[in-house]
């Protein structure tokens, strides 16, 4: 994925979004970032993300999103606004090796 600059913008949108770290160290993983703004960000932090972030790399940060950061309604709406219904099962946490 495409690594998003760290614009005053940008910085805004991460405070608000990942408020418990950084905005530079919550860019630093673009992946990640986008599963907590598709969990969490308004329409009008979304308007700002997408200035920056393509629709490839949107559907590269849902095919990689760690597991536990999404809702299963953020989930489905994503994947529906991408044509992509019915949208695949959300990440799951692995504990160990599975057997």
């Amino acid at each position: 994925m495409t690594p998003i600059p760290l614009t005053p913008e940008i910085e805004t949108v991460a405070r608000r979004i990942i408020w418990f770290e950084e905005p530079a160290k919550a860019l630093a993983n673009p992946i990640r970032f986008m599963a907590y703004a598709m969990a969490r960000a308004t329409h009008e932090d979304m308007k700002v993300i997408r200035g920056y972030v393509s629709d490839t790399d949107f559907l590269e940060a849902m095919e990689k999103a760690p597991p536990g950061i999404i809702d299963p309604r953020s989930w489905a709406y994503w994947h529906l606004k991408f044509d992509r219904f019915p949208p695949p099962p959300l990440p799951v946490r692995t504990f160990g090796e599975s057997r």
